[in-house]
């Protein structure tokens, strides 16, 4: 039984005792106290009787005329005159009066009054006895009503007790729930706090569970912040902080063959020229500090842009990756301000050609960086300070307008979506999910997210988009049972009202729910962690998996999301890729799969594209995989 009830067993029992006892005590007082008047009234009415026809002539007439007049002057139920033989001489009654009490209550009580005797004196000898019965019935109905009047009183102060055993009761229970839900929250791996209560016991027990929550939390920052920087030492260069030519190559190749928002977007190439000379003239720190603004400048483009990476290809070369839609005369714009005010500040010292290129799913990474080359040759024959764009001839829109494209899309949604699948196992090659990416049929066609998704962004189209995808991802989990995972788009998060529209689609289908896996990008976690919180609170109660995916450097900050009740995490493949041949890797990735298990999180990694990197990670610790290796899988 619960303390709550058991407080109200408590309360209630104390009420009842209450009441009970003083009803008892009212009743039996007060029913004493009737009978010794109405026992003193008979006898004191009798003796002046007796007193009266002792002075009177002793006939029968007088006597009975006597005693009539003080039977019909006062309340009697009898009077009655016997000779000393105990022969009646006079005698009146009254009838029976209803007190209209109820029967049982007058057979509890059941006065028990002793009648008024008096002897007639006829001189010296004694003539009579009188006998004399008050009419007493009156009693039970003053004493019943006095009980109604106790009852209603009791009743009004039970309920004014309730009342303020409830507001006590709430004031208890309230931080009692508090400290229960930050126990759950602590067995699932969720080191939340909770307000301190009034109640001096329960508030050394809720600081106690705040103290161990913090702890926790601030352990896991530690560990975050350690992973984080043999992270950054292993895929950052020292110098700029700019991401190292491998891990760049990594992400741009594994972004080029996967299927989601980043398949698509736009890179470029920046170099830094003459910087022998500038070495030469001013020192290694000057150049080291020249080299790192520029490395900031990139990263601010991609930090406005909100999905970005900057990479240092050789010691001159730089990348900026912008992926999903990108506004091309908006990344010219801010890429041109930014390296024009950086070389006006060095004239003639520096001088920062740049080239641009798009690029989608499916494009070959060495064909696309050796169009970038090509380019940037050409800006830096030209000066320097300009950009080169790569005009891609080959690639031919398959709408010319927004209208064209707005007509075309909504009609290929509302024909259906086709869902792929590429499965993600664990350690014993079960199948964990598949991720189901969207094609659309567009001209006959269908194709991957990187043709249409650019103009779903520009047209806004995303809440559409991921309800259709939703709607057909129920439907295949109840046609064929099996797991799937899909994805949402940020703008989507950033819609309350998709939110609250999923939700009502989850609630009518709660056994797909719980084979559901829905990812959003790793940029919500750095930029809308809110958003993030409300999707995981709201999608929770289902059943669903909620996860982030290419998590990167977003990992330092999953000791702030430890309360969000995230299912899994899918790390980023320039952390896995190559995992096997590198220590270095191993211990990151093994640091990350612990701080992901204290916290009930599922690690993933993905872009696996060998075998052998799948038996490390496992060995490692993490929890599933996927990638073209795993396709290969028979």
């Amino acid at each position: 039984m619960s303390l709550v009830k058991q407080l109200w067993l408590a309360i209630s029992a104390v009420l009842l005792l209450a009441f009970g006892g003083s009803l008892l005590v009212a009743m039996t007082s007060s029913r004493a106290y009737l009978e010794q008047e109405v026992g003193i009234k008979n006898a004191d009415n009798a003796n002046a009787l007796a007193l009266a026809m002792t002075q009177l002539p002793k006939d029968e007439v007088t006597l009975e005329l006597l005693v009539s007049a003080q039977f019909d002057t006062g309340h009697y139920r009898e009077i009655k005159l016997t000779d000393i033989s105990g022969d009646m001489i006079v005698r009146r009654t009254a009838n029976e009066i209803d007190p209209q009490v109820p029967a049982w209550f007058s057979a509890i009580v059941a006065f028990d009054v002793p009648p008024g005797e008096a002897v007639i004196q006829d001189g010296w000898r004694q003539y009579g006895i009188v006998t004399l019965h008050s009419q007493h019935d009156y009693a039970y109905v003053s004493l019943w009503q006095s009980a109604l009047r106790m009852a209603a009183w009791f009743a009004a102060a039970g309920m004014i007790s309730m009342v303020i055993a409830y507001i006590i009761v709430r004031r208890i229970r309230d931080p009692l729930r508090s400290v229960t839900r930050q126990a759950n929250d602590i067995s699932q791996r969720r080191f939340t706090t909770s307000p301190l209560p009034h109640t001096l016991e329960l508030r050394e027990v809720s600081n106690a569970m705040n103290r161990l929550s913090a702890s926790v939390r601030q352990m896991l920052e530690r560990e975050s912040e350690q992973i984080e920087r043999l992270r950054r030492q292993l895929l950052h260069d020292s110098t700029t902080g700019a991401m190292t030519r491998e891990a760049f190559i990594d992400r741009l190749t594994f972004q080029l063959a996967q299927e989601d928002g980043t398949s698509y977007g736009c890179v470029v190439l920046v170099r830094a020229t003459d910087l022998a000379r500038i070495n030469e003239h001013h020192g290694h720190a000057y150049t080291d500090l020249l080299l790192q603004d520029l490395s900031k400048r990139l990263k601010t483009v991609a930090e406005a842009h909100g999905n970005g990476h900057v990479g240092r290809l050789n010691g001159s070369d730089f990348a900026l990756q912008l992926c999903g839609n990108v506004d091309q005369d908006w990344a010219l714009e801010r890429i041109e301000d930014s390296l024009g005010a950086m070389t006006s500040q060095h004239v003639p010292l520096l001088s920062l050609p740049a080239a641009f290129a798009n690029y989608s799913f499916g494009d070959d990474r060495a064909s696309l960086l050796s169009k970038l080359d090509g380019a940037l040759s050409l800006a830096e024959s030209r000066g320097g300070r300009g950009i080169e764009v790569c005009r891609d001839t080959s690639c031919v829109s398959l709408y010319q307008s927004r209208a064209d494209w707005r007509e075309a899309l909504l009609a290929a949604m509302d024909h259906g979506i086709m869902l792929g699948q590429y499965p993600v196992v664990d350690s014993q090659r079960q199948l964990l999910h598949f991720e189901a990416p969207a094609r659309l049929n567009l001209k006959g066609q269908w194709h991957q997210s990187s043709t249409f998704m650019p103009w779903i962004s520009r047209l806004r189209l995303h809440d559409d988009l991921d309800l259709k995808v939703l709607d057909e991802a129920l439907k295949t989990i109840n046609n064929h049972q099996q797991p799937l995972g899909i994805n949402l788009s940020h703008e989507s998060v950033m819609y309350p009202n998709l939110i609250l529209m999923m939700q009502q689609r989850l609630s009518t289908n709660p056994e797909a729910a719980t084979r559901l896996w829905i990812e959003v990008p790793e940029s919500i976690a750095r930029m809308d962690v809110e958003g993030l919180r409300y999707l995981c609170q709201t999608l929770r109660p289902f059943g669903c998996h909620v996860g982030i995916e290419h998590v990167g450097a977003a990992f330092r900050q999953l000791g702030d999301l430890q309360d969000l009740g995230l299912s899994y995490i899918k790390l980023d493949a320039t952390l896995t890729n190559g995992v096997s041949q590198s220590p270095e890797q191993q211990t990151i990735l093994r640091g990350m799969a612990t701080l992901c298990h204290s916290l009930a999180i599922l690690a993933i990694a993905e872009g696996v594209q060998n075998e052998d990197d799948i038996e490390t990670l496992f060995e490692i610790g993490l929890d599933g995989v996927t990638g073209p290796a795993v396709s290969r899988m028979p």
